[in-house]
């Protein structure tokens, strides 16, 4: 386990300056609680600082893989001027999903090193931030079978599991199309419908249903 490096008393005045006013202009009715992190769950995730929240609107937060709780994170992090190598010792929360995702995470790797076994053949998983990726391969650490590693670059990178005696392979290109932007998983963000005529000459979505009047 790495020594702690930050706690509530170190950092937590600064959490509160940022994350409070944007909670309350952005008229969110939840509140949060923050906490010194325990050791748990062996290695796969020991912040030095969680935030949880709680209140009517953590729905929104947890939305389409919680996206919105993780880009609040990282804004936060930022504020903090936090180097990335340390963004996974602060840690916001809501309803368990940490853990929940976590366990999802540890069922996939169970399920692609299985499948890799028995058809011999390389599996890629969908890109993920370095969270995500780590527990990938902390799951899969004591496989002997199976080998995994990480491939591609910025939101692209993702986690390859092979058979433990195949070479990599070369890295695949980033997609000829990609998304508008991807979201703290790496999850391309939803369309929602609108817009879907593409920017006008300035940059600007075009509105749909005709010209402006």
């Amino acid at each position: 386990m790495n020594p702690r490096k930050y706690s509530v008393s170190a950092v937590g005045d600064r959490i509160e300056q940022f994350l409070r006013p944007c909670l309350e202009r952005a008229g969110f009715r939840m509140g949060y609680e923050m906490a010194d992190g325990e050791s748990a769950d062996g290695d796969f995730e020991t912040p030095d600082v969680v935030v949880k929240f709680s209140g009517p609107d953590v729905e929104y937060l947890l939305a389409n893989r919680a996206e919105l709780l993780l880009a609040l994170e990282h804004v936060t992090m930022e504020a903090l001027r936090m180097p990335s190598e340390d963004h996974s010792r602060i840690s916001f929360d809501a309803n368990d999903y940490r853990a929940l995702r976590i366990e999802e995470l540890r069922m996939s790797a169970a399920a692609a090193a299985e499948k890799v076994k028995r058809t011999g053949q390389p599996f890629r998983f969908n890109p993920m931030n370095s969270r995500e990726r780590r527990v990938i391969h902390l799951a899969l650490r004591n496989e002997t079978e199976v080998r995994s590693e990480s491939s591609g670059s910025g939101g692209y990178r993702q986690v390859v599991v092979y058979p433990a005696g195949m070479a990599s392979l070369p890295e695949l290109p980033p997609p000829a199309f990609a998304p508008r932007r991807d979201g703290p998983f790496g999850v391309p963000r939803r369309d929602s419908g609108r817009d879907r005529g593409g920017p006008d000459k300035g940059g600007r979505p075009q509105r749909r249903g005709g010209p402006r009047r």
